[in-house]
């Protein structure tokens, strides 16, 4: 990718506003946690990984010129302002507890070398999640064949982490070890990132990508067009139990039923064995105006009741195959993530 999603820049943390893509590439600057934290709230950057590491940086960014004496009530307060941002994705409590854990190491420090300390940590972070997109799509190539039509739903690509991505990581992995590659990407209603994102970085790499209304899945998977599915998760449970952008579900079932393999590719940060099946993940809700208004332009009556959760869970036995740095998971899902977890 020729836009860097996020970086660390002289000391302020640098983003792609995702918000305006495809028609503007404008970068945002932000200097404080507060300017972190509205990014993630307000979608300026979004898909796990990156916001994983966004918070990273917010944290380190917070942390700044406070004493050590001050630094454990100082964390608490950026933490709980941070996540609080967006829910379901496991990555950004991930991330922050990370950054906590670094923080309580060093308390002994100096005001500078802490900082240093936690900017070091952050900028670690996003350097692994780097590491880790290319090892899961190195394993993701292996279930891809030559050549292969893959279908994909939102924005699981270089946008949506610190580069390269983990559903895209796949294809662009399958693409660089030569195989003939092209993607259907799913619109992904009410916010697009399929067909503003990912559609946008795909061109960019120049990946043959076509786009298509998410209710017209179904009719493409009947046609036989599709090889295989491949998603991203913002969180994953100890069972296997998939938390996606809301529209994952159906698509999953659909794919059942025309015989089409569903892959996860699912950061091992992204799965929480404490969160024991996908009834126990909180799923955030968006604000009505997502749905209600295109382009700033109402297009639903005023006044007219809203549901509009950004996430759905897809069943675990849904689920052909999760794909992680680590290796491939298979059913069951409870066994197999707990060992790639665990494997050192």
């Amino acid at each position: 990718m020729a836009v860097k999603t996020i970086e660390w820049r002289d000391n302020s943390v640098r983003m792609i506003d995702q918000r305006l893509l495809p028609a503007r590439e404008v970068v945002r600057t932000y200097r404080d946690y507060k300017g972190v934290a509205e990014a993630i709230r307000t979608m300026v950057i979004r898909g796990a990984p990156a916001i994983g590491v966004a918070a990273a940086m917010g944290v380190a960014l917070g942390i700044r010129n406070t004493a050590h004496a001050q630094a454990s009530a100082r964390f608490a307060m950026v933490a709980k302002a941070l996540k609080a941002t967006r829910p379901t994705a496991v990555n950004l409590a991930w991330a922050i507890d990370r950054m906590g854990r670094v923080l309580e190491a060093n308390l002994e420090l100096d005001a500078g070398e802490l900082f240093r300390a936690m900017r070091a940590e952050a900028i670690a972070i996003y350097e692994e999640d780097l590491a880790v997109n290319r090892s899961l799509g190195k394993f993701g190539n292996e279930l891809v064949g030559d050549p292969a039509t893959i279908l994909t739903h939102c924005n699981a690509g270089a946008l949506a982490t610190a580069g390269y991505g983990t559903a895209l990581g796949v294809v662009r992995a399958a693409r660089d070890s030569g195989k003939n590659i092209q993607v259907y990407a799913d619109e992904t209603r009410p916010f697009l990132q399929g067909s503003r994102l990912t559609a946008w970085e795909l061109r960019k790499d120049r990946i043959p990508v076509t786009i298509i209304a998410d209710s017209m899945a179904a009719t493409v998977l009947s046609q036989k067009k599709i090889d295989c599915v491949v998603v991203g998760t913002d969180r994953t449970a100890a069972n296997g139990d998939v938390a996606n952008k809301i529209g994952t579900y159906p698509l999953a079932v659909m794919a059942r039923r025309h015989g089409v393999p569903f892959y996860v590719a699912a950061p091992l940060s992204s799965i929480d064995l404490n969160c024991p099946n996908g009834a126990a993940i909180p799923i955030e809700e968006r604000a009505a105006s997502e749905l209600t208004e295109f382009g700033g332009k109402r297009i639903a009556p005023a006044g007219v009741l809203t549901y509009n959760p950004a996430f759905d869970v897809t069943p675990a036995e849904l689920v052909t195959a999760i794909i992680t740095e680590r290796g491939i998971a298979y059913p069951p899902y409870t066994k197999s993530l707990r060992a790639l977890k665990e494997k050192s």
